[in-house]
C-alpha cells in the first residue's frame, strides 16, 4: 500500500482518482486541517484515552478531574483509541510525544504533568479565566474565606 502512494506522488501519476487518494492521506482524521477544525472555536479541547465518563487511562483521569474541580464540564474531547490517525497525527500536530492533550482557544496548554502542576500552582485557574471561565475553585476559596 504505501508504495503503491508514493508512486501516486510523481507527477507523472495525475488522474482524478489518484489525486483523490492523495487528498484523502492529505486530509484524514490525523491531517493538521482537520485538527485545526476540532480545536478552533472551541474553549477547552481534551484528547484523551477514552471519553471524560470513562476514561481508559490514569493521566486522561487526572485532566478530567482536575478540570472537574475547576467546574470545565462543557468541553470538546475526542477519544484517540477509536481513531489511530488522530493519535499518532495530534503527536505530530503538537509536537508532544503523549496523549491526553489539552488545547484552549486553540492553544495547546499541555498534557497531563503540565496541567496538573498548573493547577497546584494555580496558573490553571488564570488560563481558564484568560478564555472566560471561572473556576469553581475561587467560589469555593471565597466561601471559605468570607
Amino acid at each position: 500500500m504505501a508504495a503503491s502512494f508514493l508512486r501516486l506522488l510523481r507527477p507523472n501519476h495525475s488522474t482524478i482518482a489518484e489525486r483523490m487518494l492523495i487528498w484523502r492521506y492529505a486530509s484524514g482524521s490525523g491531517s493538521k486541517e482537520n485538527i485545526d477544525k476540532l480545536i478552533k472555536g472551541q474553549k477547552v479541547v481534551v484528547f484523551m484515552k477514552g471519553v471524560p465518563s470513562a476514561p481508559k487511562c490514569g493521566f486522561s483521569n487526572a485532566i478530567v478531574q482536575v478540570l472537574k474541580m475547576h467546574g470545565v464540564e462543557d468541553y470538546a474531547s475526542f477519544n484517540v483509541l477509536q481513531d489511530d490517525g488522530l493519535r499518532k497525527g495530534i503527536k505530530e500536530y503538537s509536537n508532544w510525544p503523549t496523549v491526553p492533550q489539552v488545547y484552549m482557544n486553540g492553544e495547546f496548554i499541555g498534557g497531563c504533568d503540565i496541567i496538573v502542576d498548573m493547577h497546584k500552582n494555580g496558573d490553571l485557574v488564570e488560563e481558564l479565566d484568560k478564555i472566560g471561565i471561572k473556576s469553581k475553585l475561587l467560589d469555593a476559596a471565597t466561601t471559605i474565606d468570607g
